[in-house]
C-alpha cells in the first residue's frame, strides 16, 4: 500500500521506493529506507503528511508520499 493510505496512528514499515533518482536518494538520506519503521502523525488531503521515524518528525508531501511503499503492522 501507499504511505498516503495510512490514517493517523497508524505504524508502517517502508517496503519499498519508487521514483527517479534524486527522489530516492533524498528520501533514503532523511532516514525513510526499506525496513525503518514509522507512525503517522497526520495525513490530512491537501496538506503536507507527517510522520515519525528514527526519532524524528518528518514532513512530506503528498506527491513524496506516493512513492513510499508501506506494510501496516500493529502496534
Amino acid at each position: 500500500m501507499k504511505l498516503t493510505e495510512l490514517k493517523e496512528n497508524d505504524i508502517a514499515v517502508v517496503s519499498g521506493l519508487s521514483g527517479d533518482d534524486r527522489f530516492i536518494s533524498r528520501i533514503t538520506s532523511i532516514g525513510l529506507t526499506p525496513g525503518s519503521r514509522l507512525t503517522v502523525i497526520k495525513n490530512d488531503k491537501n496538506r503536507p503528511m507527517l510522520v515519525y521515524s528514527r526519532d524524528t518528525m518528518i514532513a512530506l508531501n503528498q506527491k513524496e508520499c506516493s512513492g513510499i511503499e508501506v506494510t501496516e503492522v500493529g502496534a
